[in-house]
């Protein structure tokens, strides 16, 4: 896809904002997010993937969006505003009801999921409606959160196998807890994980060896880092380290 030139300046178009879970939400809720933007014609946006389930807000309508296996875009064009809930990896299956795997790659009706939704969402009257669609506490889903948590915080986890034997399970057990309860599989997970690896060595700045970057994070060579990552974010890690390193350029003015 090409790169639209406003990409760069996208702070003159675009505001975010997070916000932190109640403390009694936080177990389900990783964050809050909105988002606004003025464009004065249609913006493609590319989002990049992590293993959150969202509920949003847009307009009139509420959507519950399952991870997405790959990176995607949205067309943002005119004013606009969504309000985002990001609930927590592993977190959402008491929720759904279901395998969360069933919702990779789609989005449903929030209604189908979530009685008394707000039709205008802030950050109480969203928290007001998930209090009143708690479900039961579910030790699985909280040992998935906790394993993706893991994950996230140990640099050095590069492989499933000795993930599972980290956590006492078999590779084939993990997978299953994954698809149940994450809705992508724990090698997904990893790579994403460690594919975070890249922006900060870009922040970090200097340059940057892919092949030595590959090895540390667990990949056998170049290519397959390279196809990775182009999956996850849409343009090669060359490309995308130049145009990162032009945006962190412009925004030092």
């Amino acid at each position: 896809m090409t790169r639209d030139e406003r990409e760069l300046a996208w702070r003159r178009h675009q505001s975010h904002e997070f916000h932190q879970p109640s403390p009694d939400l936080a177990a389900h809720v990783a964050r809050y997010w909105v988002v606004r933007w003025d464009y004065d014609r249609p913006y493609r946006q590319l989002v990049v993937p992590y293993p959150n389930v969202h509920l949003t807000f847009h307009g009139d309508a509420a959507v519950v969006a399952g991870v997405s296996s790959g990176h995607v875009s949205k067309e943002l064009d005119g004013t606009g505003r969504v309000f985002g809930v990001a609930f927590r990896p592993g977190a959402f299956r008491p929720f759904l009801g279901a395998p969360v795997q069933s919702l990779t790659d789609r989005t449903v009706p929030a209604g189908t999921l979530f009685d008394h939704l707000p039709a205008h969402a802030d950050v109480e009257r969203v928290e007001a409606a998930l209090r009143r669609n708690l479900p039961a506490p579910d030790p699985r889903a909280a040992e998935a959160v906790e394993i993706v948590e893991r994950i996230a915080r140990d640099p050095s986890m590069t492989r499933v196998d000795v993930l599972a034997r980290e956590v006492g399970g078999s590779v084939r057990q993990l997978q299953r807890l994954f698809a149940e309860h994450v809705g992508v599989g724990p090698k997904w997970v990893i790579r994403r994980y460690r594919l975070r690896e890249v922006t900060e060595r870009m922040e970090a700045g200097g340059r940057i060896d892919w092949a030595a970057l590959a090895a540390d994070l667990g990949y056998a060579d170049q290519p397959h880092f390279v196809r990775d990552f182009t999956a996850m974010v849409g343009e090669t890690p060359t490309r995308y380290a130049e145009r990162y390193g032009d945006a962190l350029a412009t925004g030092r003015r």
